[in-house]
């Protein structure tokens, strides 16, 4: 069938992206679902900095790529093997096609499924092979498996949850990434514990869902940091105690001082070396530093090797908030229905597909949170 699908033909395109027009908006040929795999109907899919990093070469992927990865819709037909999906169903897509049988699926560590990643790294789908082409038959990669800035995506029945078809789709997008990574490495990576003291470093979409994940696992005292004013105001709306901007050279004795020895967990969402040296630094003797920002692979991180010892230190990654997606993924939904997860209040914008590139250039600019495009069933091929 045909689709329209924003694809990145070429990685480190010039900013404004207004002007570059990094993503182009292409008629491509999409292949039936093949065994396992499921036609899905796209009917919302968020901007994230996962997407951006593949843009501005942060984040090596092969191109072409029709990007996209956090997103919502509807089953419009399944292939063979498919049997708890039907037509008609409500998905959220989830970046990490998990196998279930590699040692981490075994372990009950999907986000880390080796199949999976190989895919991924690849551009395919993790059965295998490409189902996305143009029309003179030149295969189109696809981003984390899913490539969602599209009206309709073929993705393995491993890249989707059954959702609750009440939930409106541009708040159900959210729950794919954004939710999942940050609220989970609050939750899962980091176990807080109530009465904790916490920090989050970097305010944006997965950043500002860490904090309200602190918040719904208890913690008694949430510090938020960012480079933006503005995020950090949000930040305190959403229930922080607190907001320091990292370029006063005293932010790192300013939150020690104020938690008495820093806190008991700091959570680092920029994605930046400075940033996950700043989490270290604020983080109490016997705490715990947790990161989750993806910044470039020749990116390292300078810390006290001594500390990790002589204070029994712990420092910590989180990929895709250490969740287990058919588990988390109801389980914030529920939370976000009672009220206690208010992630619609992270909803920045909602966009056309035609917009893509002014969304982009917002996001790199840091003047969003969380954006969606919206896609109208209607006038969909």
């Amino acid at each position: 069938m045909k689709i329209r699908a924003a694809v990145l033909q070429a990685v480190g395109s010039d900013r404004p992206y207004t002007s570059s027009q990094p993503l182009a908006i292409e008629q491509l040929e999409l292949d039936p679902p093949g065994d396992h795999e499921v036609l899905v109907q796209i009917r919302a899919a968020g901007l994230c900095h996962s997407d951006l990093s593949v843009i501005d070469g942060n984040r090596p992927r092969p191109v072409p790529m029709a990007l996209g990865h956090e997103a919502a819709g509807v089953v419009k037909t399944v292939g063979p093997g498919v049997t708890d999906l039907a037509p008609g169903d409500h998905v959220v897509t989830v970046f990490v096609p998990s196998c279930g049988h590699c040692a981490p699926c075994a372990e009950g560590r999907p986000a880390l499924c080796e199949p999976a990643a190989l895919a991924n790294n690849a551009g395919s789908l993790i059965g295998g092979g490409h189902r996305l082409h143009r029309v003179d038959g030149t295969p189109v990669n696809h981003h984390l498996g899913v490539s969602a800035f599209a009206d309709h995506a073929v993705v393995s029945r491993n890249s989707l949850i059954r959702i609750d078809k009440s939930l409106p789709f541009e708040h159900a997008a959210l729950f794919g990434c954004a939710v999942l990574t940050g609220v989970g490495a609050a939750i899962n990576s980091a176990g807080i514990r109530p009465g904790q003291t916490v920090a989050v470093i970097g305010l944006g979409g997965v950043g500002l869902n860490s904090v309200l994940g602190a918040l719904v696992a208890g913690a008694g005292q949430v510090i938020a940091v960012d480079l933006d004013d503005d995020k950090l105001t949000m930040a305190r709306a959403l229930g922080a105690s607190d907001g320091f901007n990292p370029s006063n050279p005293d932010c790192p004795e300013q939150i020690r001082d104020l938690t008495g020895g820093g806190v008991d967990c700091a959570i680092e969402m920029a994605g930046s070396e400075k940033a996950l040296e700043l989490a270290y630094r604020i983080t109490r003797r016997g705490g715990l530093t947790v990161t989750g920002g993806l910044a470039h692979p020749d990116r390292k991180v300078s810390i006290q090797q001594v500390s990790l010892v002589a204070e029994e230190r712990t420092l910590k990654g989180s990929y895709v908030g250490s969740c287990v997606p058919v588990r988390d993924v109801a389980r914030y939904i529920s939370l976000f229905r009672q009220g206690r997860l208010p992630v619609d209040r992270l909803l920045s914008d909602t966009l056309t597909l035609d917009q893509i590139n002014e969304g982009f250039e917002r996001l790199a600019a840091g003047k969003a949170i969380r954006q969606v495009i919206l896609f109208d069933a209607s006038k969909q091929i």
